[in-house]
């Protein structure tokens, strides 16, 4: 038993009267949370005013994954609908649905803290970070030259 179940009494009618209303706190906390709201091909996105628990749940189970449908998933939870599709249909690229994820990743957590501009210079680090470095395959075939070069005939 549980310190919390001991302060409880779990009869069919217990604490009816003194009952805490989750459910108004968080009517009346979001009422004050700033959100961000973006427009993108006609369309107007309010933010979440933080990461809905099931977006991040589903981050850790697909972080890995190459599935559209993960991708289509994530989205239709911060921004409604079938998103991912209607997007692609408009042309978007995977540069510019990059700085929206970065984009609305910040402003969830802070409205108005990184503009659209400075999200695509944090795209571009990133993908810049990424291509910076050759990858394993490379780099042991350049070490492996270079150690049989040295070597005499």
């Amino acid at each position: 038993m549980t310190d919390l179940d001991l302060d409880q009494d779990h009869g069919p009618d217990a604490g009816q009267a003194d009952a805490t209303d989750f459910d108004a706190f968080i009517v009346e906390e979001l009422a004050t949370r700033p959100r961000e709201r973006l427009t993108l091909y006609g369309k107007t996105y309010v933010l979440p005013e933080s990461l809905p628990i099931m977006f991040t749940l589903l981050m850790t189970r697909v972080q890995d994954s190459q599935d559209p449908e993960d991708v289509a998933k994530l989205l239709a939870i911060l921004f409604g609908g079938d998103v991912l599709n209607t997007w692609a249909e408009h042309g978007m690229t995977d540069r510019q649905l990059g700085i929206l994820l970065i984009f609305s990743a910040a402003n969830v957590r802070r409205p108005g803290s990184v503009t659209l501009p400075r999200a695509a210079e944090l795209y571009d680090e990133q993908e810049a970070g990424k291509a910076a470095g050759p990858n394993r395959a490379t780099r042991r075939a350049k070490t492996g030259k270079k150690k049989r070069s040295g070597a005499p005939s």
